[in-house]
């Protein structure tokens, strides 16, 4: 993630996003029936137990922190923006914490069975995802990436066009680059797909080929 795109996770990124044509976001709120859907098919899909610890990277307001936290996994958050993090809700404020950089040792203050990066990693530069992909090794056990996808990896356009309208969006790849990145990062390929039940069906149901979701071990 380039330094300054850093600031442009601002209020406006996450409430009037779409008419200020910088990202996907409007009036951005709880929706425990989406979010709490999701959390479960995690929980049941990939699966995550109640005796393991998970960090949520790039958690944003910390909703799907507090969905697994409903649910009874310990779950911790951590995001860029300043913004995102003051609008945490109340009883899940302690659960997640600001970082000035994704490469922050402050992501980590503890060790986590699982990390979730939900729309995460197409924000970041490739030199930069690198290095924070090796540095994670030590700490987390196993990642959940979900990435929009490239049509190829010439192209540099999304196979789901609404991908575009998000400006801090750098990272345009399709998913076979995605599964060699991951490799050449130290990190196993465990499971890799086109859909995961509960998670973007929005999108998965039109662009069947549109975003990627891995599983990824540093065992």
């Amino acid at each position: 993630m380039s330094a300054n795109l850093k600031d442009r996770f601002t209020e406006d990124y996450f409430e009037r996003g779409r008419v200020k044509g910088i990202s996907g976001y409007m009036n951005y709120s709880w929706m425990p029936e989406q979010t709490l859907r999701m959390a479960h098919y995690m929980i049941t899909d990939l699966p995550i137990s109640r005796q393991q610890k998970v960090l949520d990277f790039g958690c944003a307001k910390g909703y799907l922190v507090k969905a697994l936290n409903l649910l009874d996994v310990d779950c911790d958050g951590v995001d860029i923006s300043q913004y995102a993090i003051e609008n945490v809700d109340t009883e899940i404020k302690h659960k997640c914490w600001h970082i000035d950089t994704v490469i922050s040792p402050k992501a980590l203050k503890r060790h986590y069975e699982w990390m979730v990066a939900k729309d995460v990693f197409e924000h970041i530069e490739e030199d930069a995802l690198r290095d924070i992909l090796e540095r994670l090794k030590k700490n987390v056990e196993r990642i959940f990436a979900i990435v929009p996808l490239a049509k190829d990896d010439k192209s540099n356009e999304f196979v789901v066009p609404d991908y575009h309208n998000d400006v801090t969006h750098i990272t345009i790849e399709d998913f076979d680059w995605w599964c060699g990145f991951l490799a050449d990062c130290g990190w196993t390929i465990e499971k890799s797909s086109y859909k995961f039940s509960g998670m973007k069906e929005n999108w998965t149901d039109v662009w069947a080929r549109g975003n990627g979701f891995f599983v990824i071990s540093s065992c």
